[in-house]
């Protein structure tokens, strides 16, 4: 093979992934802005208004908003929660729902889409959904 063919082949595979990469942050960033509308209008309330249920039936849980996402934790163990957040690792940017609870030094973890990042995408049905799907094994001990 020509090594003219090979740098002409070369240079177009990387000229191809530099653009798909600024593609692909282009839409990271649109779909971050879409997210904290999500993030503040549905997500952070919604999850308030569990904490706040479950405290009425005496099960201690908090709600925190690290950077980018929100997280029902139990007051118990640091290590149980459940937490909604953006995920841009992929090719499209989705909402992302991940849970975490140890039983002795077992962990044991979920992680799946909700739906997307515009408000259009992601309903409180669905944010709810996955809460209380995750949150059955959080309280059943």
């Amino acid at each position: 093979m020509e090594i003219s063919d090979v740098r002409r082949r070369v240079t177009e595979t990387v000229e191809g992934a530099k653009r798909a990469a600024g593609e692909r942050r282009a839409r990271s960033d649109e779909a971050a802005r879409d997210y904290a509308v999500v993030l503040e209008s549905l997500a952070v309330p919604l999850v308030r208004q569990v904490a706040n249920v479950l405290k009425a039936q005496g099960y201690l849980f908090g709600v925190f908003t690290p950077s980018g996402s929100v997280r029902l934790a139990s007051e118990k163990s640091a290590d149980d929660y459940i937490e909604i957040s953006l995920d841009t690792s992929g090719d499209q940017p989705v909402v992302l729902g991940h849970s975490r609870r140890t039983r002795g030094r077992r962990i044991v973890e979920h992680e799946r889409p909700i739906g997307g990042p515009a408000i259009q995408s992601v309903t409180e049905e669905q944010l709810l959904a996955f809460v209380l799907e995750e949150l059955g094994p959080l309280v059943e001990r």
